[in-house]
């Protein structure tokens, strides 16, 4: 059977469920992770899946946008910043 877990700020997790029950009845699980929030399922008392619904998964599958480099070079304050470098000529080297 299922029991609730709380996992800290935001929508608790809805249920944790052996890995037998979650397939003896896999109709509810999905079920459950559509209308009450991700369904665990454990295997051997770990923690193995969460059953979450397809949006939610979406959601948090979602590419992060990039940024291009030059917008985001130009987007640092490097006003204080000295890029000044001193002449330099190499070194002398006897052959």
């Amino acid at each position: 059977m299922a029991s609730l877990h709380a996992r800290g700020k935001g929508k608790p997790l809805a249920a944790t469920w052996k890995l037998e029950d979650a397939k003896a009845r896999f109709s509810e699980v999905v079920r459950r992770a559509h209308s009450d929030g991700p369904q665990a399922v454990t295997v051997r008392g770990q923690r193995a899946v969460v059953v979450v619904d397809a949006g939610e998964y979406e959601r948090l599958a979602a590419p992060t946008p990039t940024v291009p480099l030059v917008a985001f070079l130009e987007s640092l304050d490097m006003s204080g910043l000295d890029l000044t470098r001193e002449h330099d000529v190499g070194r002398d080297i006897e052959l």
